[in-house]
């Protein structure tokens, strides 16, 4: 696997590894490599992930895992969007291996056998929670902008987010995923997305702690050595609007949220409803679809199998390129959607996401009801 243990490594060198991997004392580094596309996954980063949880859950002498982003602007922006829209244009398998390998990462991040520890520091978006809040202990900062901004390209939060948006009690996670809000520190942590909150001027004493543990610590240990360099967490602006959110976020469609907002009329309301009508209305429907599907599932891997059959139809789809093509292709921040509003969206048209997968995610566990 990468790694830049090696003394002979050079800088150089180094920049052109997508994925740093290192073992400093007791601590399982790896370093996602990439900052100027904002550490955006790759296939080969997912690789290099999964050999590097191999070798750290059968190494003895490794205590914890830790997940960082290189650079000064974020942990990880998301997944590699630009080889997702070439792929399905061109018609390869590329955006479905993809999806497949990164969904089963996020299923094992949930159910690691060390402690799996992520700083959630400047900016985590999309396949950057995939990574991170699936994790035992999160970790943010006053940098953290944590956001699953999909419904904006005409795509739906996926990594796991009809799971772990659907967690805590309430509608947080509903307004989350359909406006794609950036949460700051205190709103993660409100939202169950992390654990922790440390000023970023003390993630490298937090490193060094982590390092310095014997290889029989416990996740309790873990816990402890972050409380030890731990602040109160910011306030958390958007969780104040609970009591609100909950009411008009409460119902199972669109249509209803768009009248209760609109008849709110609170400039909270009219700020809310005002996001709402620049996503895409088919994508609004299948995420908030997916949301309530969720909430009832029994397992994170349910949700992930869910949302991997949906990709399939995220493909066939006209919103998705032309979200890409407005935000990241030609950059106009001007997508046309089609259907333009939520009331020419047809039911076959979003129920052509929830047909189950020809290849399930988890076949081994397929029908089977799992829990875990």
């Amino acid at each position: 696997m990468p790694s830049t243990s090696d003394p002979a490594t050079t800088a150089a060198a180094a920049a052109d590894i997508q994925t740093l991997v290192e073992r400093t004392g007791a601590l399982g580094r790896i370093r996602l490599n990439r900052p100027k596309a904002l550490n955006s996954l790759t296939l080969a980063m997912v690789r290099d992930i999964e050999r590097a949880l191999d070798d750290f859950e059968d190494d003895p002498q490794v205590a914890a895992v830790l997940v960082t982003g290189e650079g000064e602007r974020g942990l990880c922006a998301g997944g590699d969007i630009r080889m997702i829209y070439e792929g399905g244009r061109a018609g390869t398998d590329a955006p479905a291996t993809f999806w497949r390998e990164e969904y089963r990462l996020n299923a094992r991040l949930g159910r690691l056998r060390k402690p799996y520890v992520a700083f959630m520091d400047g900016i985590v978006m999309g396949g950057g929670a995939g990574v991170s809040v699936h994790g035992s202990h999160r970790v943010v900062t006053e940098r953290t902008r944590l956001a699953m901004p999909e419904t904006g390209i005409g795509f739906f939060p996926d990594v796991g987010a009809s799971w772990f948006l659907t967690r805590g009690g309430g509608e947080l996670g509903t307004y989350a995923a359909l406006t794609g809000e950036q949460l700051s520190a205190g709103d993660a942590i409100a939202f169950g997305l992390a654990d922790h909150y440390l000023p970023s001027a003390r993630l490298p004493a937090l490193v060094e702690a982590l390092a310095g543990l014997p290889a029989s610590t416990t996740p309790a240990d873990v816990s402890a050595a972050i409380a030890a360099l731990a602040l109160a967490p910011p306030d958390a602006a958007v969780a104040l609007q609970k009591p609100v959110i909950d009411r008009l976020f409460a119902f199972d469609t669109m249509e209803q949220i768009f009248q209760a907002l609109q008849q709110e009329g609170t400039p909270f309301a009219e700020a809310v409803l005002a996001v709402l009508k620049t996503k895409s209305p088919l994508s609004l429907k299948v995420t908030l679809r997916l949301l309530r599907l969720g909430r009832a599932a029994l397992s994170l891997r349910a949700c992930l199998e869910n949302e991997f059959a949906a990709t399939a139809a995220v493909l066939r789809s006209h919103d998705f390129y032309e979200g890409v093509r407005a935000a990241v292709i030609d950059k106009d921040r001007n997508p046309q959607w089609r259907p333009a509003r939520l009331a020419d969206v047809a039911e076959a048209d979003v129920a052509a996401f929830f047909e189950p997968s020809i290849e399930p995610l988890f076949p081994e566990t397929a029908g089977k009801g799992e829990r875990t």
